[in-house]
This record gives structure tokens, C-alpha cells and sequence, in this order.
């Protein structure tokens, strides 16, 4: 099965590292069946020079096709936006896209994807610090935010860096079998498996890197006062504006309605506090600012895609919960 990953300079080296590892692992695991065949394709001959300074010796360049190869991976980088005008790469790729069954993103790649087209109609993911971008870039595309990786029909985006490893142990499972998959998990110390639609838990903060003047410092208020009253009409009247006016206001100045930013912040401080101590859940949901704990739980699943007992579990330093325990807490 070949896979091309479409390496361009500057590229995240983890982007194409970190699915190579994984189908390198997934071919150790298949006991003789047919594996991967791996090939790093660059817009020339010359070596890729990564944002790392790392330097990868490209197999193929777009000056070929891809007969033959299976999935197209089209690796991000931070330098993205010098090549999305790039019409002899865009075109490669949207030539290309019709001769693999699979097609993938990882990172900023959703950029070419969508520069050529091939993500109209589609929902589609990228970075969390470059979600609202492509958004205003291609509002044909259906925007997800909120997500580690998303397949939507054969062609597949994911966020950032090591969602890369994520958005690869998808496709094994798929090539593979939830088996084989698990096992190049457990050989690559990767937790198996992320669900797609599981929050990359920071993408709130991108509302925050804008220059977004008044609006700025109801976010700042926000973050301070995270447990008080944080209706439309309380923060609008910190502006002195009507409550339609901001909430309209606020949609446009960072993509999120003021109900939807205050849910991802307050979701996002409970997470970091059960990632670093033991304050009890009705606790933790109270200084979130959740009315009761059924509410921050439903919060929780909807942003994170797993219960707050789950996630401490997983993720909690050092933490270590019986079963009992875990069964115990998620039937409360």
C-alpha cells in the first residue's frame, strides 16, 4: 500500500515523521501481508529543509504522478502561506487527489486541500491557532474547531503535530484492524486512541492571540472571573452595548458565539485542574463556574468527548484509579 507525503520547505518535520513511524511500526505488525510503502514527495529534487532545520531527501517531486500510490498525506508547515498561491503545487495536488483512494491533511496542509478545492462541502479540520483563518479563507469548508482528526467521506484533516500520529493510527485501523493498530500504540507509548472528534482543549486560546480591542478585555475578564455570571447580557453590559450588538460582535471578532467561548474556557480550566491535583468533581464543577455537576459532565463530553473521571484517569499526574473506582464515579 503506498503512501506519498507531500513534503513541502519548511515543513513540521513531526508531520512526516511521526506518520512514517507509525506505518514503519504497522509493517513490523501484519505478519506478512502486504504493508506500507512509504515516500516523501518535494516541490523539487533539492532537499526539504524543515522549520527545524532537519533535511529530508524527497523519493518523488510534483513534477510526477502518483500511479499507483494508495494515500496522498500533505504534511503542514508554519510557512504555509508562501505556498498557497503556488498554482503548479495546487494543481499537482488537485491532480493527483483523483488518483489515490485516500486523501489526508495534517496541520496547515488543509490549506493547499482547500486551495485546490478539495475540501468545499466538507467538514474539515486544521491547528487550532489557524482555524478561524482558513475559515475566512474558504467558507465553503465546513469548519471544525474542535477536533483532533475528522474523516469525512475518503479524505481526512487533522490538527496539529502529534494529532498527526492520531490521524495515522486511524488510517491503520482502518487499513489493518483495531488490533494492529493498538499494538503500534503500545510499541510507540501513544494513548490509542483519541476519538477524531476529541477537543484539541486549548482552542479557546485562539480568540485570545487576536488584536480584538474591547473585546480583548472581556475575554481577559472572562479568565479572571470564570465562576461568576457570564450571560450575553452581563458581559455585554461591561461594554455598554446591547446584548444582540455583542453577542454579533463578538462572533465576528473570533469566530465563537460568547455562550460557545465561555463553555471552551470553562471546560478548559476544569481540565487543567483535574490534569493537576484531586479536588473533588462537585468542586472543580462549582469553581468552573457549572451550575451542578450533570451540567459541567455534559460540557465536558461535548468538548472533550469523554467524561471528567475518564480524563483525570488518563490524564492526571501520576495518577493511578482502581477500576472500582473509575465504575463508581462514572455511574454517579
Amino acid at each position: 500500500m503506498r503512501i506519498a507525503i507531500l513534503a513541502m520547505p519548511g515543513v513540521q518535520m513531526l508531520d512526516v515523521a511521526g506518520p512514517m513511524d507509525v506505518f514503519s511500526e504497522a509493517n513490523k505488525l501484519i505478519n506478512g501481508r502486504s504493508g506500507y510503502e512509504l515516500s516523501v514527495v518535494g516541490c523539487n529534487s533539492e532537499p526539504v529543509v524543515a522549520s527545524n532545520g532537519g533535511r529530508l531527501l524527497p523519493d518523488l517531486t510534483i513534477r510526477e504522478p502518483l500511479d499507483g500510490f494508495d494515500t496522498l498525506i500533505i504534511a503542514g508547515s508554519p510557512s504555509v502561506q508562501d505556498f498557497e498561491a503556488d498554482l503548479a503545487l495546487i494543481e499537482w495536488v488537485r491532480s493527483e487527489s483523483a488518483h489515490v483512494r485516500r486523501l489526508a491533511s495534517i496541520c496547515t496542509g488543509a490549506f493547499l486541500l482547500g486551495s485546490a478545492g478539495l475540501l468545499n462541502g466538507r467538514r474539515a479540520t486544521t491547528h487550532w491557532n489557524s482555524t478561524t483563518r482558513l475559515r475566512k479563507m474558504f467558507p465553503a469548508i465546513d469548519v471544525q474547531p474542535n477536533t483532533i482528526f475528522i474523516k469525512d467521506g475518503t479524505v481526512y484533516t487533522s490538527a496539529g503535530v502529534t494529532a498527526s500520529m492520531d490521524l495515522a493510527l486511524a488510517l491503520v485501523e482502518e487499513d489493518f484492524g483495531r488490533g494492529v493498530a493498538l499494538r503500534v500504540a503500545k510499541e510507540l507509548i501513544l494513548f490509542l486512541q483519541r476519538p477524531g472528534g476529541q477537543s484539541q482543549f486549548s482552542v479557546h486560546l485562539e480568540a485570545q492571540v487576536s488584536e480584538l480591542g474591547p473585546i480583548r478585555d472581556v475575554i481577559q475578564w472572562i479568565a479572571e472571573n470564570i465562576a461568576d455570571d457570564l450571560t450575553v447580557a452581563t458581559l455585554a453590559s461591561r461594554l455598554g452595548m446591547s446584548a444582540r450588538n455583542f453577542a454579533r460582535t463578538f462572533k465576528r471578532e473570533t469566530g465563537m458565539t460568547p455562550g460557545d467561548y465561555v463553555d471552551a474556557v470553562r471546560v478548559d480550566t476544569a481540565r487543567r485542574m483535574l490534569e493537576e491535583g484531586d479536588v473533588p468533581l462537585k468542586r472543580v464543577a462549582a469553581l468552573c463556574g457549572f451550575n451542578d455537576q450533570s451540567a459541567f459532565r455534559r460540557a465536558f463530553i461535548r468538548r472533550i468527548n469523554v467524561t471528567p473521571v475518564e480524563y483525570r484517569s488518563r490524564f492526571r499526574r501520576g495518577a493511578k484509579h482502581a477500576p472500582k473506582e473509575i465504575a463508581a464515579a462514572l455511574g454517579a
